[in-house]
């Protein structure tokens, strides 16, 4: 697959607006041989009504003048949208027929279907996937102008209002990810024939023979005025086995991943499942009401969160030393940081990853709009601290697993390159709220040490959190595959967690043959296609390369 891509202006490219633009060129239309398309467009707002002739929006496309009979449309045809209206996505036969057919199949696929044709009254959905089909295949790619030039009709009524409700639901970096699922769905298919001479009596998603113990702890920071809990689970297992610290994500707790906490116990490791007051579940039904951003997540929990982790093992520390049931079991000195969403960002910055605030604060000026996905904006709740940048690594943090992390441009192009410590990222193709490719993809290709990518082809943002879990209607805003739908995710995420943190131990060598992607294809199925990968193949790579762009 190829992007082609306009010349920059006004700072914005394809990544900000794809689909955005596409609902408002269907809402104001574009030049078209008069064979195939309109030779005008009709406007519906409403009860308001507008004929344009196309011969006039071609004008404009062209050339940026707006003919005397649009004058009355120059608030909204401005510079930038005619900008928008030239990006294009260049596609070969072959993934176009891929990414329509999985565009059908896809709930989210047949619901943004759905949504064209409230946009264009009397179209059906059979004549919105043939003219997908025909964009992509025939009008060098598909864009907004492509889009009309392949619907064949004499004039094309556009009702306003619902592309732009089209444009909010659907935004342009969940779609970046659907491609992306798409080019990656074609790399794993047919599955390759790989000889997968696993031990039968050995599985590390297999729950261990360890008794497993769970207590909680209420830990008290007086310097920052910070109380928080956390749940230890641990078992007789050997007390040099290191430390696993587990970060929730935005609005959830510390019961977001009991199974893999308990997983990891029952293997002899001990886990400190730590809950962050600022920004969990309570924190968050608190201020659902506002409609600030600053409130919902404070810009010092980019900050508190990550100390939350260095202030728990400093008293874990404490309690390894002192006499009890938990004596000589934390291994302070040698932890791994598990994080999801927001946790994701906490367990990159204790590694290593340098947060870039002037960066930040550039994307969220120049780049944030209505088309964002929640995370863009989220992120951008860090903009009003003080620092230029932020370094919050902590040495007795040895490797991080990042769970479908919060990252986007708050590690800027070059933060994550300071990591020098083993991290292993986990995607999914169908997340809205961090969708895959800015806030996994792109940063897994910034990394430069030892690294692993986990890809869950057709998997949400909470696809992994425990099936038990219950998720408040405050903190979800969109549809989510998870429990026993996704079943095999959370199994192969157990085992390749196990496999991850054993590296730091003398049994390394055992384990790092479920890090492959052998092992991955064990748990894969046609419903999920599951993938692991040390380095992004090489056709992926240079689609990124021109998506970064």
């Amino acid at each position: 697959m190829q992007l082609q891509l306009g010349r920059r202006k006004h700072k914005i490219s394809w990544k900000q607006s794809l689909l955005c633009s596409l609902t408002l060129a269907l809402s104001w239309g574009a030049a078209m041989p008069a064979t195939l398309a309109a030779e005008t467009v009709t406007i519906r707002l409403g009860p308001f009504q507008q004929s344009v002739a196309i011969a006039d929006l071609e004008k404009f496309a062209k050339t940026g003048k707006l003919p005397e009979n649009l004058q009355i449309f120059s608030s909204i045809l401005t510079p930038q949208i005619r900008e928008l209206l030239t990006k294009r996505l260049e596609v070969d036969p072959a993934v176009a027929d891929k990414f329509i057919d999985e565009l059908k199949r896809n709930p989210a696929g047949k619901q943004f279907i759905s949504s064209l044709a409230a946009i264009i009254p009397g179209s059906t959905a059979e004549s919105l996937q043939a003219t997908l089909n025909l964009a992509l295949r025939q009008f060098n790619g598909l864009s907004p102008l492509g889009f009309l030039r392949a619907y064949p009709q004499e004039n094309i009524t556009v009702d306003a209002s619902q592309a732009v409700s089209l444009a909010v639901e659907f935004n342009p970096s969940y779609w970046q990810s659907q491609i992306f699922g798409t080019l990656l769905a074609r790399e794993l298919s047919p599955p390759a024939k790989i000889n997968t001479n696993f031990p039968a009596s050995f599985d590390p998603a297999a729950i261990g023979k360890q008794t497993v113990q769970q207590q909680t702890f209420i830990v008290r920071d007086l310097q920052r005025n910070r109380t928080f809990p956390v749940d230890i689970y641990w078992s007789s297992g050997n007390a040099q086995e290191p430390l696993v610290v587990i970060s929730h994500g935005f609005g959830a707790n510390r019961k977001f991943f009991s199974y893999l906490a308990r997983h990891l116990a029952s293997h002899g490791l001990s886990v400190a499942a730590i809950e962050h007051p600022g920004s969990n579940s309570i924190a968050v039904t608190r201020a659902s009401n506002t409609a600030n951003l600053a409130k919902l997540l404070p810009a010092s929990e980019f900050i508190d969160r990550p100390k939350d982790i260095s202030v728990l093992l400093n008293e874990l520390a404490k309690l390894n030393a002192e006499p009890g049931r938990l004596q000589g079991k934390l291994n302070t000195r040698q932890v791994t940081v598990i994080g999801h969403s927001l946790g994701g960002y906490d367990a990159l910055a204790l590694v290593g990853a340098e947060v870039n605030l002037k960066q930040l604060r550039q994307f969220c000026k120049d780049s944030l709009n209505i088309g964002q996905a929640p995370g863009d904006w989220l992120q951008c709740t860090a903009t009003s601290l003080p620092e230029q940048k932020l370094q919050l690594k902590d040495e007795r943090v040895k490797s991080a697993i990042a769970l479908n992390p919060l990252i986007g441009d708050l590690f800027g192009k070059n933060g994550l390159a300071q990591v020098n410590k083993p991290v292993l990222i986990l995607t999914s193709t169908e997340d809205a709220l961090t969708p895959a490719v800015k806030h996994q993809i792109v940063p897994f290709s910034q990394l430069r040490g030892q690294k692993y990518l986990l890809s869950a082809i057709g998997g949400t943002h909470l696809s992994i959190s425990d099936p038990t879990y219950q998720i408040s209607a405050a903190t979800t805003i969109v549809k989510e595959r998870r429990g026993e739908q996704t079943q095999a995710l959370r199994q192969l995420l157990q085992g390749v967690s196990l496999a991850f943190i054993k590296q730091q131990t003398p049994e390394a060598n055992i384990y790092r043959q479920f890090l492959t992607p052998a092992y991955a294809q064990t748990f894969s199925t046609s419903q999920l296609p599951l993938s692991l990968v040390w380095e992004l193949p090489a056709n992926l790579k240079s689609w990124l390369d021109l998506v970064e762009k």
